[in-house]
């Protein structure tokens, strides 16, 4: 078996639903391609997809499999683009999304040295706190913190941030500090809605057990400056990530809490379509901010 070859037909079968369709693209006959997928579940000794007559359904070991095989056929398509495409200079529009806090402080940056490199390139860009769908919105790249997003999406790590419980001296004044998370049932929080949609907050200890606590928010809101200032301002205790509240904290508008207990980081990744051809200025500047952001965390406190 071409193990190969049957990645290939198995992901293309998922992709259109269809044996017979997979087969025409592939320009193989419908056995060949059914052929592949039984040898690839015979190999992996587990059925990867459910068949009946009318349709197709992946098990849990198959929707396992198929994520991690397209993310595979991705790199390897990205692997030979580089050297097909070594010479290709980047030019043309790319279309970026990215979150209103980090895109302002970090990405514009980036975006500037990268423009004056290659002044053959524009740039389209979308400053958005919520979760954009890159193939329905017709980007080319995303900017991401946490979670890349749905399966058939290439996430390629470019660092991590923390997340920092924190409160105004002015609070801090008025209220009990914090010694352990569940204190916090006490306190006055400020929530981010589009994270915190459990009201719940996780910390971890030294010992790395984790400690869940289901707050009390007193303002949920969709953008994190605004709970930042809202905290800087005495209202409550915010939790948000260091890119956020850094400058805050060095400026002594907030203090830092609960430092026993921080929560788990947080990956910040540049993330494309995966079942697009990478294109040269895709490519090119995932590689620029990987280099830049891996030399220095300039939001780390």
């Amino acid at each position: 078996m071409d193990r190969f070859q049957a990645i290939t037909a198995f992901a293309k079968v998922v992709e259109l639903g269809s044996f017979a369709r997979a087969a025409e693209r592939l320009s193989l006959s419908t056995s060949a391609v059914s052929r592949q997928v039984a040898e690839l579940e015979a190999h992996l000794d587990a059925r990867l997809l459910n068949r009946t007559t009318r349709r197709l359904s992946l098990t849990e070991a198959g929707q396992a499999f198929y994520e991690r095989s397209v993310q595979l056929l991705a790199e390897l398509d990205e692997a030979e683009s580089v050297v097909r495409t070594a010479t290709v200079v980047p030019k043309g529009r790319l279309r970026l999304t990215c979150g209103i806090t980090f895109g302002v402080r970090y990405l514009a940056p980036a975006i500037a040295e990268f423009g004056t490199r290659h002044p053959q390139l524009s740039f389209d860009l979308d400053l958005s706190d919520r979760t954009t769908d890159l193939v329905e919105e017709g980007f080319d790249l995303a900017v991401r913190i946490g979670t890349g997003g749905p399966p058939g999406l290439v996430a390629r790590r470019l660092g991590h941030t923390r997340l920092i419980c924190c409160a105004s001296p002015a609070y801090l004044a008025t209220h009990d500090e914090p010694r352990h998370p569940e204190d916090l049932l006490r306190h006055q929080c400020l929530e981010y809605s589009y994270v915190s949609a459990s009201s719940a907050w996780t910390f971890e200890d030294p010992e790395g057990r984790r400690h869940p606590v289901r707050i009390a928010s007193r303002v949920r809101a969709n953008n994190g400056r605004m709970l930042t200032a809202l905290a800087v301002a005495g209202l409550g205790v915010v939790l948000e990530p260091d890119f956020i509240v850094a400058p805050e904290i060095r400026a002594g508008r907030l203090r830092a809490l609960l430092p026993q207990f921080a929560p788990p980081r947080t990956p910040i990744a540049a993330v494309y379509p995966s079942r697009r051809h990478l294109s040269p200025k895709v490519r090119a500047f995932v590689d620029f901010l990987a280099d830049r952001f891996a030399a220095a965390a300039p939001w780390s406190l």
